[in-house]
């Protein structure tokens, strides 16, 4: 069963009890751009090698290719890596949703998905994906699945589904810009055992731009805005986040993110930069 090879790098379980790191490898944006393939090819070899052994991609991005790039960057290490991947919403019928993995996993070059998620909520019911996502444990294609993007009435709706309940993650947009999941989904997805999957934890960049309260804190600890960005996920209990890097250079970057500590004095400054929602909002997304 995969898990983490390289010790320091915290876990956190799936409501089924297998254990994932707290810090993985985003590959969204990725293989866009071919002359940056062997750079990016470098820099998920290397997360795995650091022990960030959970690599997240989708058939959406650059369609498929980062799939295709993944595949290359696990062969011959497969049995290392928890592997996550999704289904548009366009393919997630009870066929579509069977035919959209195979895809993917020809692209990936691997005969299971560790953890298959709904990319977003579409037109298609959401028994219909579960069924799909049955089938698709049963003939050993699929290890787990879960979603994206889905809020607490979503979810609610999932749990009344046959089979709703094994849903292993909800995979949303988390940073410390975007906090209004901290008075609904959190709560809803701590209180079941639902790992929350935070993507886009520097909200793409923009949160590091020119932020005196984050240059503060990164100053206090000799680390930079976005390691104390990152490490401000990291620190919480159910809680893991996949950040996309695309050179060597920001993988070791996120990885050093890992062993840093946030004092009270330093949350309470980010809480003040950013302020904790009031009241609930709806899932904000990218």
């Amino acid at each position: 069963m995969p898990a983490p090879s390289v010790s320091g790098v915290r876990t956190i379980a799936l409501p089924l009890g297998e254990r994932i790191p707290v810090l993985g490898l985003g590959t969204w944006f990725m293989a866009e751009d071919p002359s940056l393939r062997a750079t990016e090819r470098a820099a998920l070899e290397l997360g795995l090698d650091l022990g960030l052994t959970l690599i997240d991609t989708a058939e959406l991005y650059a369609d498929g290719r980062a799939e295709e790039l993944v595949g290359e960057v696990i062969a011959g290490r497969r049995d290392e890596v928890f592997l996550v991947s999704k289904v548009l919403p366009t393919n997630a019928s009870r066929a579509g949703t069977i035919a959209a993995c195979e895809r993917s996993l020809r692209r990936l070059g691997t005969d299971r998905i560790d953890l298959y998620l709904l990319h977003w909520r579409g037109a298609f019911p959401l028994e219909e994906t579960v069924l799909a996502f049955q089938e698709l444990v049963e003939a050993g294609k699929i290890r787990h699945w879960g979603v994206s993007n889905l809020d607490v009435p979503d979810l609610e709706e999932l749990s009344g589904v046959p089979g709703g309940s094994q849903v292993q993650a909800d995979q949303v947009l988390y940073n410390l810009s975007r906090r209004g999941i901290e008075l609904g989904l959190l709560p809803w997805c701590r209180a079941r055992g639902i790992p929350v999957m935070a993507y886009s934890p520097y909200e793409q960049g923009r949160l590091l731009r020119d932020d005196a309260a984050l240059a503060a804190v990164a100053e206090r600890h000799g680390a930079t805005p976005a390691q104390i960005a990152l490490a401000w996920i990291l620190r919480l209990d159910g809680v893991n986040a996949i950040p996309k890097a695309g050179t060597p250079a920001h993988v070791e970057e996120n990885r050093a993110a890992l062993d840093l500590r946030l004092t009270r004095e330093d949350l309470a400054e980010l809480d003040g930069a950013f302020p904790p929602p009031e009241e609930e909002r709806p899932l904000e997304v990218l």
